[in-house]
């Protein structure tokens, strides 16, 4: 799985300052999918290729971070170092995809309980304040946790937290799964029946 990670940094080391500067200023605009937010412009402007080869891959997971890069580069006109980027891309996927090969069942039976409901608990948790403070310090920085408390409807602040969540592994989705089980014990409940 790293050398999506090492095809990133290598593309983003063969920009020049100026060049590098402009990526992530076209970072900062490009079109994001659903349920993914942006990295934040004061982390990084500053942030040399190595740093920001790790916030892509932090904040979007690899295939997706990939995906921005190829996307990024293309806008800018470097069209040579976004096809060697998305050649590793393919080449990854089709290894992801051979590995994990299963019968479609297989994969919602499997699937966390907060991916499975995402759509439902972003409509039905009416109460998402003592959610945060349970993942205050734990699975939220205190920027992440300011800007979900930041969203003025409670289904705004549920897109908010679930735009971390593809940075997330096991543990904390446990940990979110279970202040929902503090919190919203009922909606819990009904969305384990269903």
């Amino acid at each position: 799985m790293g050398r999506a990670r090492d095809a990133i940094l290598d593309a983003l080391e063969n920009l020049t300052a100026d060049e590098l500067k402009k990526f992530k200023m076209k970072l900062l605009s490009v079109p994001l999918r659903e349920g993914y937010g942006r990295i934040p412009r004061g982390a990084l402007l500053p942030m040399d290729a190595i740093d920001l080869t790790d916030k892509l891959v932090s904040f979007y997971v690899e295939a997706y971070a990939t995906e921005l890069t190829v996307t990024v580069l293309t806008d800018m006109g470097m069209q040579e170092l976004a096809t060697e980027l998305q050649k590793v891309a393919i080449e990854e996927s089709g290894a992801v995809a051979a590995a994990t090969r299963a019968p479609a069942q297989r994969a919602d039976r499997t699937a966390h309980f907060v991916d499975q409901h995402r759509q439902a608990l972003i409509a039905r948790v009416t109460c998402i304040d003592g959610v945060l403070d349970a993942l205050y310090g734990r699975v939220l920085t205190e920027d992440q946790y300011q800007a979900v408390r930041a969203e003025a409807t409670n289904q705004n602040k549920m897109r908010k937290l679930f735009s971390f969540a593809p940075a997330w592994d096991l543990t904390c989705k446990n940990l979110l799964l279970s202040a929902l089980k503090e919190t919203q014990p009922y909606l819990v409940a009904d969305l384990e029946r269903s």
